[in-house]
Parts: structure tokens; C-alpha cells; sequence
């Protein structure tokens, strides 16, 4: 049955009230959600937040970046000109104890004038301390110096304030090495590394389930290595404390009774 001229018309007028009931719908659910995290704690927020941001193809925390007033209750405040995009990713608690970590770190290089040679920053991992190799090694070498033990022993005294793991890693330029003992610079980062994390454990008694050393040779720059001032940069050790999230993702550690020496067994 074919409807008259006017009556399509009619019908015609009145299809904008279906984009306006979808409209409708859809402020409704958003409302609804924003009812639901008013009633959740930070965590499960954060949590909610993760699991979206991978389901939209981000990075865990990706939402969270630059976020405005909160919403949640417990959740940081926003402050202009403050970084609070790595607030949740470790507890506000333990991003205190990093900031205190690290004012300790600038607080002795300052003291020892080595301000150009030691730095400290947090990044998302979590508090990174820079030390550039021209006061911990001669060139070329692993060995440390005397001055780089002291050093190394009074970082890692600070270290021990919290229990977090902390990663030693090395690094170094782009220049080319080839000794019998180094044969690249793979070997020489991860034995600078290797001599830094045998040091904390026999100086400072560093528990050594805590520490990890590895070598990333040229390949992690912190500058471009075009000129002989950011090569100097480049070469340094870096001691990672690493935030409890991140160390979920680190290989567990066994039970004390299985770490303990073992009796040998005798056959009869």
C-alpha cells in the first residue's frame, strides 16, 4: 500500500527524534558510569583504567596522562606544573619515598661538587641515578676507581632506604671497542654493570636478590653521540630503583629454605 505524498512527509519530519532518543541513551549510560566511579577506591579505578586503555590499544596509564581534577576519592590532585601521569602506577606513598631517594642523591653530590657527574630523575619506571663513567672507570675498563667505590657505597647506602629491586645497568657510546678482554661494547657495559652490583653487595651488604646487572652497550643514548660532550654523557652507569609494578614483571624470588646451601647427598 503505497502511503500519500503527505504523510511521507510527515514521516520524514519526524526522523530526527531517532537520533535524539539515541542521544538521549547514550548521555544516560555515561552518567551511569560516571555514578560508578564515584563509588569505587583508587585502585579498582586504576584498574579500570588499564583495562580500557589496552582494550583502545594504549599503554597501561595511557588515560590517565595530564588528567584534570579527581574524581575518585584518594585519587591525586591535579597541580599545574607537577608530572602526576606515574601517581598510580606505584602509590602515592611510594612516590614520596622516590622524591625523598632522590633529593638524598642530589644532596650528596652537591656535598661532593659532583653535581655535572651525578644526576637523579623519575621516569615511570622509577628513580634513575646517572653516574658518568669518567669517575667510576679509566677508559676502556670495568675496574672501578677508588673514588667510584666511594661513590658506589654511598649511593647504595641511600638505595637501602627502600626495599625495592634496583637494576644496574651500563652504557656507553657509540665508539667502537676491541680489546682481548672487551671485544665490544656489549661485554664492557655489562662487566661496569657487573663490577657496580659486586661492589654494593660486598661494601654495603646490598641483599643481592634485590640486584640485577645488564649492559645495553651504545644502543640506549641519552643524547645523539655527535660530539665528543654528549658521548661523555652517554657513558655512564645508571642504578634503577624500580617501582613495585614494574617488578611484578622481574623473575620471582624463592622461598629462603630453597636459597639456602644444600647438604651434599651421599649414596650408599
Amino acid at each position: 500500500m503505497k502511503l500519500p505524498r503527505r504523510e511521507l512527509a510527515e514521516a520524514s519530519r519526524e526522523r530526527w527524534l531517532i537520533t535524539y532518543a539515541d542521544l538521549i541513551t547514550l548521555l544516560l549510560i555515561f552518567f551511569i558510569v560516571l555514578y560508578t566511579f564515584s563509588k569505587i577506591d583508587a585502585e579498582k579505578f586504576a584498574g579500570i583504567a588499564e583495562a580500557l586503555s589496552r582494550a583502545l590499544g594504549g599503554g597501561a596509564g595511557m588515560i590517565l596522562e595530564g588528567q584534570g581534577p579527581a574524581v575518585v576519592s584518594g585519587a591525586p590532585e591535579f597541580e599545574p606544573g607537577k608530572d602526576t601521569r606515574f601517581a598510580l602506577s606505584g602509590g602515592g606513598e611510594e612516590s614520596l619515598q622516590l622524591e625523598k631517594i632522590k633529593a638524598e642523591i642530589e644532596k650528596y653530590a652537591r656535598e661532593k661538587g659532583l653535581q655535572a657527574k651525578i644526576t637523579a630523575r623519575i621516569e615511570e619506571r622509577g628513580l634513575v641515578v646517572s653516574v658518568l663513567d669518567t669517575v667510576l672507570f679509566p677508559i676502556g675498563s670495568a675496574e672501578l676507581t677508588p673514588q667510584a667505590k666511594e661513590i658506589v657505597r654511598e649511593v647504595g647506602k641511600i638505595l637501602l632506604k627502600m626495599p625495592n629491586c634496583v637494576r644496574i645497568e651500563g652504557h656507553t657510546c657509540d665508539l667502537p671497542i676491541h680489546t682481548p678482554r672487551y671485544p665490544s661494547n656489549w661485554e664492557l657495559s655489562v662487566a661496569r654493570a657487573t663490577s657496580v652490583v659486586e661492589e654494593l653487595i660486598h661494601t654495603v651488604n646490598f641483599p643481592p636478590q634485590r640486584l640485577c646487572a645488564c649492559g645495553y652497550a651504545e644502543y640506549r643514548p641519552l643524547v645523539p653521540n655527535d660530539s665528543e660532550e654528549h658521548r661523555q654523557m652517554n657513558r655512564r652507569v645508571d642504578f634503577v630503583v624500580l617501582r613495585s609494578t614494574y617488578q611484578k614483571a622481574e623473575p620471582g624470588v624463592l622461598p629462603e629454605q630453597y636459597l639456602q646451601p644444600q647438604s651434599p647427598k651421599v649414596t650408599p
